[in-house]
């Protein structure tokens, strides 16, 4: 549906922008209960994020842009049984790829500098393997994200993109991506949010019809 919706546009705009992307993600703490017995606690760890966009300029200043984003991270995790009453502690080695279409609002700066803003919808598909036991499981959750950043032109047609982004996976009761003893795995818990803080940027290459201001 997103791919339908970006051809639609495509066919009327005379602005199309390639993004090329490489962030670093900070260190994100997580914690739940996974059943009504055993909570868990740990962080995913910060790296490189790395991602492509298709943007679409609607407007001199409004744009539409469909991205892709992947980390390949770990997360220690503690969980602890009431039940049983110890701890332990796991690893699990984890992929999370972000599928995001957001807007961008510009504003003219001067002819190399456009700083811009937006918010971004989509979806988080997490998979996760305990190192331990190599149990491994895949949830696709609804995620959301912020961003705020500049191009700088150094020609008409490539540019630097410095950018800060908000990305969070919500997981709320009813079901939830969770660590337990038996590895990763799908089930009911109370409201958590996955929140990443992402600063980075990359290059934007503008193609079809373009002015001499970089917009």
């Amino acid at each position: 549906m997103i791919l339908m919706i970006v051809i639609g546009f495509a066919g009327y705009s005379q602005k199309l922008r390639l993004n090329a992307y490489g962030n670093y993600v900070f260190n994100d703490g997580v914690e739940s209960y996974s059943s009504s017995t055993s909570y868990f606690n740990g962080t995913i760890q910060g790296g490189f994020l790395w991602g492509a966009g298709l943007e679409i300029r609607v407007k001199e200043y409004y744009g539409a842009e469909l991205m892709y984003f992947r980390q390949d991270t770990k997360a220690p995790v503690q969980y602890y049984d009431y039940n049983l009453n110890r701890a332990r502690n796991s690893t699990f080695d984890m992929g999370i790829n972000w599928i995001m279409i957001g807007g961008a609002r510009s504003l003219r700066a001067s002819e190399k500098v456009e700083p811009y803003g937006g918010l971004m919808l989509g979806a988080a598909i997490i998979d996760a393997k305990n190192e331990d036991n190599q149990n491994s499981n895949s949830v696709t959750k609804f995620a959301w994200g912020l961003r705020l950043g500049t191009n700088i032109w150094a020609s008409e047609v490539v540019g630097l993109k410095l950018q800060a982004m908000l990305l969070s996976a919500v997981q709320g009761a009813g079901g939830s991506l969770y660590f337990g003893t038996g590895g990763a795995g799908a089930g009911v818990s109370t409201y958590s949010t996955m929140l990443q803080f992402v600063i980075g940027g990359g290059l934007t290459f503008k193609f079809g019809a373009h002015s001499n201001t970089g917009h």
